[in-house]
């Protein structure tokens, strides 16, 4: 069963002044916490998914759809919203996050027998993507603050995205076209504050990941993530057989052990080479493909891949400008120091940073695993 392990780890900083505008910073970060007694415990309204008009999506507000009951920050999800989770996530500067998919009663999506699972959903699937902050990550089920939430909506035949940003007092979130930003406070793991400036994309910004061969798609909603038990609440199953069950997987006619599957990268009980390529293929996979915007690049970060140049090894770059930094090869076996791919997974500076849009800092756990997953290659 998939358990969330989200952690941060705080880089040290060696230089004084470094030190000491740190210990500045902490002091901002404590005061800057958003108290939790102006949150606004909003009631969501009684709306019906299924009687909605299609035809006047984007609605302004996140509660017009009718997704959640009850108090709508505590998202709790109406009938036949049903959870999902992949095996692996993307990092989004260690944000949360909670995914629910709804499909028109009647309508399923399918399993296409291709190398992934890729599926085929029907006209009016909603992909709903929650990010969020707890308080302290010590306690994660606790106190929460919502940041977005992004929606995917097929509606004759065409994905599209609607990013909603929620309002500071939590009473709901309202469909904003150009993205946004919001400062940010937690508690992490360690019980050390923290503080970023979160950045929220545009709606075309959606189609820079959400991209194949020119056409936009969802991301992690194939068999391949899904194929793995999660916790319901109300029992433990696999996903693929979840969602058979629910009516939203329909010709699934093999066992799961038949489709495939990707293994989760938090877990350092798998197989560090697998797990470096469901970190690859979750974070990068979806533009670094043959169908994907970088194609180009010759750089192919998928799970399924098997060819060593294509994934980098003792690749030089086809045109990474200064995004490459002073270095020549994509992976340098037992060299991660020296490998492109750490440089730009590591930098923060715009036009060098990979992935380009979704973060502001640098994935610490993330990096070691594929930093590991490059020193244990032999040249």
């Amino acid at each position: 069963m998939k358990k969330h392990h989200s952690i941060y780890i705080p880089i040290l900083t060696l230089s004084l002044v470094a030190v000491f505008i740190s210990c500045q910073e902490t002091k901002v970060q404590e005061d800057d916490f958003w108290n939790e007694s102006e949150i606004m415990a909003a009631e969501a309204p009684e709306i019906e998914i299924a009687d909605l008009d299609f035809n006047e999506i984007p609605f302004k507000n996140l509660s017009d759809y009718g997704f959640f009951k009850g108090k709508l920050n505590k998202l709790e999800v109406a009938e036949k919203v049903l959870l999902y989770e992949p095996a692996s996530s993307l990092f989004t500067d260690y944000a949360f996050k909670s995914r629910f998919i709804w499909m028109p009663e009647g309508a399923s999506g399918k399993i296409i027998e291709d190398k992934e699972g890729t599926m085929s959903f029907p006209d009016q699937t909603i992909i709903i993507k929650n990010f969020y902050y707890p308080i302290d990550f010590r306690s994660p089920e606790g106190a929460k603050r919502i940041l977005e939430t992004r929606l995917l909506i097929k509606k004759e035949g065409v994905w599209e995205a609607y990013p909603y940003i929620w309002k500071d007092d939590q009473s709901d979130a309202e469909y904003k076209v150009v993205g946004g930003e919001k400062k940010v406070s937690w508690i992490d793991s360690q019980g050390e504050s923290q503080v970023i400036n979160y950045i929220i994309p545009n709606k075309n910004q959606c189609k820079n990941c959400h991209n194949v061969n020119e056409v936009m798609v969802p991301i992690g909603v194939k068999a391949k993530h899904l194929n793995h038990e999660l916790d319901f609440g109300s029992e433990t199953v696999n996903q693929l057989v979840k969602w058979k069950k629910e009516g939203y997987l329909s010709g699934m006619n093999h066992p799961v052990s038949h489709y495939p599957s990707m293994v989760n990268y938090n877990d350092p009980s798998n197989d560090l080479n697998l797990r470096a390529l469901a970190y690859l293929d979750i974070n990068c996979g979806h533009c670094h493909r043959a169908e994907g915007p970088a194609s180009t690049s010759g750089l192919f970060l998928t799970y399924e891949e098997k060819d060593s140049l294509k994934l980098g090894i003792n690749k030089t770059p086809v045109a990474a400008g200064f995004g490459a930094g002073s270095f020549k090869y994509d992976i340098v076996p037992g060299k991660a120091d020296q490998s492109i791919l750490i440089y730009r997974m590591e930098t923060t500076q715009v036009g060098a940073a990979m992935p380009e849009i979704g973060r502001v800092t640098s994935h610490v756990e993330g990096l070691e695993i594929i930093k590991s997953w490059i020193n244990s290659m032999e040249n």
